[in-house]
């Protein structure tokens, strides 16, 4: 792919958003604009379906609105809410070590700082730079499996992590579309552009594609 298709190919894959259906559609309309449900979100949806995650999230928010609602309920009531997402129980813990954090260092607000955002349990650098994009609308480029597996495979990028992928994408992508890059191209990655099978007959930027392979 080249540098100036990015733009057509960025109008097609929002056309192309909703129409798919897919499970991260759900998920991104229930946090969008609320740096606290992003972040719980993210940390939660690790090595767990996205539809999973829209459930429990949806769950858990109607009993948990700020930080301090994770440490007033009791750790077994935690885990009965985010079951069946991976690792609940680790998760559970996490998300009181989280809470504690928040109210203790920040006042019980989500960090709109990277440097601030790493220093939160259980925060990398994919979960940080969604909460900056999703929750702030800061420009940020956020790196999971689907951003870095598709743009290498569009030969966009030549990158080997993650870390190395998100450098390499704000240099070639305008800052324009940094914050939706990431939703884009799960919802394109869970319907057309799959790691095993991509189904390419069916794909509206197949044109576009460097088929990196």
């Amino acid at each position: 792919m080249k540098r100036s298709d990015i733009p057509k190919v960025i109008e097609i894959l929002k056309d192309n958003y909703e129409r798919w259906e897919a499970p991260v559609v759900t998920l991104v309309a229930q946090h969008t604009h609320d740096p606290f449900k992003v972040l719980i979100c993210a940390l939660l949806s690790t090595r767990t379906r996205d539809e999973t995650t829209a459930k429990v999230c949806k769950k858990l928010f109607e009993r948990v609105k700020k930080p301090e609602d994770i440490l007033s309920i009791p750790i077994g009531e935690i885990e009965e809410l985010i079951y069946p997402v991976g690792f609940y129980r680790n998760k559970a813990k996490q998300l009181k070590k989280l809470a504690k954090t928040l109210i203790e260092e920040f006042g019980g607000n989500v960090p709109d700082r990277l440097e601030d955002l790493l220093r939160l349990p259980g925060v990398g650098r994919k979960v940080a730079n969604l909460v900056l994009a999703d929750g702030y609308g800061i420009p940020a480029v956020c790196v999971d499996t689907h951003v870095h597996r598709i743009t290498n495979r569009w030969c966009l990028i030549k990158t080997k992590t993650p870390e190395e992928t998100e450098k390499e994408l704000m240099k070639v992508l305008p800052k324009k579309y940094w914050i939706v890059i990431n939703r884009l191209l799960v919802a394109f990655g869970q319907r057309i552009c799959t790691p095993l099978k991509p189904r390419c007959d069916i794909c509206p930027i197949e044109r576009f594609c460097g088929k990196c392979l």
